[in-house]
């Protein structure tokens, strides 16, 4: 039975979530952290290499194809490393609204080199984004972790990452889009087997089977998050799939964190959270 647009977005918003749960799950694994990673990326590359329709094309990809699939692979570990460590520092509840809080970077590109404009409302989540970030950080409770430079460079990270499919649309081919994420993926393999073989070094260990399959498992949803929000627009009006799928996120993480982690938000986080659901719906207006 064909599964209807609102399926997939559902789809979409689980598996998005999916990754900061998995990664909150195995953060006190005593193995190599980097394991979890490697299987994400060869599990993506796997899948990613049998989505290009023309095999032939990867050993002559156009030049924009590779320099912003490499640079998109680099952006991509960053963006995964740094959220590892957020959440260590500050639970995955806030990681990932400041992760999805990353669409401010690929906005603020779209303005300052594509020659895209901010509407009235657009403006407006700028400003109440800025007032949830001052909100957030404004005051630390007894035995509350919060590491505010952190959860800024997940949203950087994030959002230069979310911010070079941006990139390769304006300056690449369309028919090579499934060989760019191939090679994102191909770059993020190698350097994670890198960080793999130096960590190695710290902790005597490759990490282990499970850790691995937490990979696989995160890697998954990390290819097909995409594909179920493309197919959701097919049948969805944009301004209602983007504003779903960036809360929905946020919200199922939110809830399997204090129901599973015991992780309960502040109520500063509380109310720094709910401006930050009101800031995503205007930006995606």
């Amino acid at each position: 039975m064909q599964l209807t647009g609102s399926i997939y977005l559902l789809l979409a918003v689980v598996s998005s979530a999916a990754i900061a749960i998995v990664l909150r799950l195995f953060q006190k694994e005593s193995g190599n952290r980097y394991t979890i990673l490697l299987g994400n990326y060869l599990t993506c590359v796997v899948l990613g290499f049998f989505m290009i329709p023309t095999k032939a094309m990867i050993g002559k990809p156009q030049t924009a194809t590779a320099i912003c699939g490499v640079i998109g692979g680099i952006l991509f570990v960053g963006g995964l490393v740094t959220m590892q460590r957020s959440i260590e520092k500050n639970g995955a509840i806030l990681t990932s609204a400041f992760a999805k809080l990353g669409l401010l970077v690929p906005l603020i590109m779209s303005i300052v080199f594509f020659g895209e404009h901010p509407k009235a409302l657009q403006m407006v989540g700028l400003g109440v984004v800025l007032i949830a970030m001052w909100v957030i950080s404004g005051k630390k409770e007894p035995g509350q972790r919060f590491s505010p430079i952190w959860l800024g460079i997940v949203l950087l990270a994030s959002g230069f990452a979310d911010g070079m499919a941006k990139v390769f649309d304006h300056v690449g081919d369309a028919s090579q889009n499934e060989l760019y994420i191939w090679y994102v993926f191909c770059t993020a393999t190698v350097l994670t087997l890198v960080l793999l073989l130096m960590e190695k070094k710290k902790v005597g260990t490759f990490g282990e089977w499970k850790e691995l399959a937490a990979g696989i498992a995160v890697g998954i949803p990390n290819y097909f998050c995409s594909m179920f929000l493309l197919r959701s627009l097919a049948t969805i009006p944009a301004f209602i799939t983007y504003p779903v799928f960036s809360t929905g996120t946020i919200i199922v993480v939110t809830l399997v964190s204090a129901l599973a982690f015991r992780e309960r938000p502040t109520k500063y986080q509380l109310v720094g959270l709910g401006m930050i659901l009101v800031a995503l719906l205007l930006l995606n207006m």
